[in-house]
């Protein structure tokens, strides 16, 4: 067909354009494409009759998206296409169409979803004559055969392009299987020159022919020195070689290429950067789809993203950070001093931070927070992680390259996750490491704990060096004795106490209820919770030294009260006093009845310490006839047994029968202490076990608001113990108003607030003589056996 069998159309006239997708169809051909059902109901629609319709085809820019399609992203030549017949199928329509004529779009519009398009004729130009197309068309011929014979069961190429009589016929024909890019493709489409044009299409098969040749003898020369087994990784090779020489590689090795330029420019130390150019070299060698690829990939992804060089060094203000810790947290005096000594000594040697901080207290008391307010106030990324029941060393240490999944330790994924090498580093719950099979993770963390040691420390998965040194670390605890002693040692302590009533209160009045509010959506004068309220929510519904219970119950009032609102039972504003208490959280949590009322002769009130904090606990003693045995229950541990042994030994050797009226060898003495269900150990329960047991033989009651700690020796000296803070706090809750105290803890009375000390009456004692004097008013007889003791020798526990 010559361009006189065309019609001419008007310039610029519209029709629907269908952009075409990874597709370039060349004049005086047919094909096939398919298209969805709503393209194809809508060309149906269109067309003058069922059999034939009019239509632009133009290709799409590679890497565009279906919904950007417009006159930008499409080609400018196309052709007009005719519609031979639409089919139904399983997946749209399938159109069959003749390419007539190539066109220039001018113009694209969108309406309806649809797109048109105006155009004007794009002729030929025909500076070649008929002896010069039939001879290029016969070399045009021998090449698509020589590309043929190359590969088995061409025939149903080769064939029908023997019978082809026009280069446009051949080249409409073979394009759509040569790997030449839509770009080259649409570029011989654009070209107007008939002459131009043959040539370009002959010298693409001239470069495809010469590229399969070369493919043919790579393969015979790598199959003759390979075994059948690695056939696999051969054919690999040889689409990665034909791409780069084609300049087709994949976006994922481009990506690959780039990890060499990646590294130059980072700010690894040479040594690391050594390591992972080592990587880079595995990476290429192995072939982007090859097995270890994406270990490689996820180690040199580590090392790019971890942070190498501090820098960002802010400068520490000491009156910012005392401001901040001021604002964020009430009370604390002591704890906020040692904090602030301790920056002031980083700011002063504008080095590595040297140590690290252990903030030891009873939950809900702030440690965690303490933290985050130091990270604030260093202006510096704030990370945590918790180790509470953490057994495997890995999770500290990271695993090993080798094993499926390894990932890198916690401490390296906090500072990759931080993004800067000097983050302040929150290790929550140290005291609940556990151990098992796995490894000891409390002795992997010896290394990052370390200041002399932690500069070079070592993960598994990293492989390299790590300088932690610039790390804020803080590790919080809520007893002491879970940590090993050689991690405890590297540590500095701050222990954190518990709050007394009055500092639960402010805490309470200023930051928790303000809190709360805020989060339950009452804030703006809708509700307010008075201070007599705010009292006996401290006095009759927690029991804690923290104030993590007292949020929890603030947090009750305020969905009561939210629920309320939103039902309309309650109008805005609310206010809660004390008398609505009862109603919102129900009956009291906290009562103490037996330090209320008088006691029975053999009952004592002693003081505790547990990692919650402080506690009292009742000693309860009777005799019965028996054979002298000693029955203790109350799931005691060995040293409070030990405590009740000694007591028993105190009373029968030093003082006389006759001062009690017992017969101990026909008599059996029982210990019960309350709780059963809780364990109990220390030695701090020696005075008051002492006392019980006085108290049952004498048959003096001990005065119900009196509580008592300090351990007892077979001499009859009063030791001093630990915890006094926590164990004083614990009596002033529970309404003491009397406690005896071994003498040389006298010096711990300066750590007790005010209120609580002026609210209070402290007895101090060396002797057992002078506790049962203040205790049941009494002074025993004479002992029948003087041990002689000097009390000055006795360890303080």
């Amino acid at each position: 067909m010559t361009d006189t069998d065309t019609p001419p159309h008007e310039e610029h006239q519209e029709l629907p354009l269908l952009p075409l997708m990874n597709t370039v169809i060349f004049p005086k051909t047919r094909t096939k494409i398919l298209v969805d059902e709503e393209t194809g109901h809508m060309l149906m629609k269109d067309a003058n009759s069922p059999e034939s319709t009019l239509f632009i085809g133009a290709t799409v820019h590679p890497d565009t998206d279906a919904s950007e399609i417009s006159q930008d992203t499409i080609y400018p030549v196309g052709n007009l296409l005719e519609i031979s017949y639409i089919h139904k199928t399983g997946e749209g329509y399938m159109l069959g169409v003749s390419a007539r004529d190539r066109i220039r779009i001018t113009s694209v519009r969108s309406d309806d979803d649809r797109l048109y398009a105006c155009y004007t004729p794009a002729p030929d130009l025909h500076d070649i004559d008929d002896d010069g197309v039939r001879e290029l068309l016969h070399e045009i011929k021998q090449v698509v055969y020589d590309i043929g014979s190359a590969f088995q069961g061409s025939d149903h190429i080769l064939g029908p392009v023997r019978q082809m009589e026009s280069i446009d016929q051949v080249m409409g024909f073979i394009m759509p299987f040569l790997p030449v890019s839509i770009g080259r493709k649409q570029e011989i489409l654009g070209t107007d020159s008939l002459r131009t044009r043959y040539l370009m299409f002959f010298g693409a098969l001239a470069e495809c022919r010469e590229d399969i040749s070369l493919r043919i003898e790579m393969t015979k020369k790598i199959s003759e020195k390979s075994a059948r087994s690695n056939r696999q990784a051969i054919l690999r090779e040889q689409i990665r070689v034909m791409q780069e020489e084609l300049g087709e590689i994949d976006g994922q090795e481009q990506e690959d290429a780039r990890y060499r330029e990646r590294i130059m420019q980072s700010s690894m130390p040479d040594d690391v950067k050594k390591k992972a150019l080592v990587e880079v070299k595995k990476l290429k060698s192995s072939g982007s789809q090859g097995h270890e690829s994406p270990v490689i990939r996820n180690y040199l992804d580590l090392l790019l993203d971890l942070p190498w060089v501090t820098n960002d060094t802010k400068s520490i203000d000491i009156g910012q950070t005392r401001h901040i810790l001021d604002q964020n947290h009430y009370g604390l005096l002591k704890v906020k001093d040692r904090i602030i000594e301790h920056l002031a000594v980083l700011k002063l040697k504008h080095e590595k931070q040297g140590s690290i901080l252990l903030l030891a207290g009873p939950p809900g008391t702030g440690k965690t927070s303490i933290g985050k307010s130091i990270a604030d106030a260093l202006g510096r990324k704030y990370v945590r992680i918790s180790l509470g029941g953490v057994k495997d060393e890995a999770e500290i240490r990271g695993h090993r390259r080798t094993y499926v999944g390894a990932l890198p330790g916690r401490i390296i994924q906090g500072i990759r996750r931080a993004g800067t090498k000097n983050p302040v580093f929150v290790l929550d719950e140290i005291d609940k490491l556990a151990f098992s099979y796995s490894g000891d993770p409390a002795s992997a963390l010896l290394e990052v704990l370390d200041p002399e040691q932690n500069s070079t420390f070592s993960d598994h998965y990293l492989e390299v060096p790590y300088d932690l040194s610039d790390v804020f670390f803080i590790a919080t605890a809520n007893s002491l004795s879970s940590i090993p002693a050689p991690l405890l040692d590297r540590m500095e302590l701050i222990e954190i106490p518990g709050y007394s009533k009055q500092e639960m209160f402010f805490i309470g009045k200023e930051h928790l209820i303000p809190k709360s509010l805020d989060e339950h959506g009452l804030a703006g004068q809708i509700l307010t919770i008075d201070d007599a309220a705010l009292r006996l929510i401290i006095d009759k519904y927690t029991h804690e030294a923290g104030v993590r219970g007292l949020k929890k119950q603030i947090d009750r009032i305020s969905r009561y009260v939210s629920e309320k609102i939103v039902s309309e039972t309650w109008t805005v504003p609310v206010v809660i006093t004390s008398e609505q208490i009862p109603v919102i959280l129900g009956k009291e949590v906290v009562r103490h009845e037996v330090a209320k009322k008088a006691l029975a002769a053999g009952v004592a009130t002693g003081l505790a310490w547990t990692p919650a904090g402080g506690d009292i606990l009742f000693i309860e003693a009777t005799f019965m006839p028996g054979t002298g045995k000693l029955t203790l229950t109350g799931q005691l541990g060995d040293v409070m047994k030990e405590s009740a042994n000694i007591s028993m030994s105190l009373i029968r050797s030093r003082f006389a029968q006759s001062a009690f009226h017992v017969d101990f060898m026909a008599s059996d003495v029982h210990i019960h202490i309350p709780s059963g269900a809780t364990p109990k150990d220390g030695p701090s329960a020696g005075i008051t076990l002492f006392t019980a047991l006085v108290s049952l033989f004498t048959g003096k009651p001990v005065d119900p608001g009196l509580a008592m700690t300090g351990e007892v020796t077979l001499c009859g000296s009063v030791l001093p113990v630990g915890g006094i803070r926590e164990k004083i706090l614990a009596a002033h809750r529970a309404g003491i108003t009397r406690i005896i105290l071994p003498e040389e803890n006298e010096r711990d009375l300066a750590d007790i607030p005010d209120d609580v000390r002026n609210e209070l009456t402290f007895i101090l004692v060396r002797t057992v003589d002078e506790a049962l004097k203040e205790a049941l008013g009494i002074t025993l007889t004479k002992p029948v056996f003087q041990m002689p003791c000097d009390q000055s020798a006795a360890p303080v526990v």
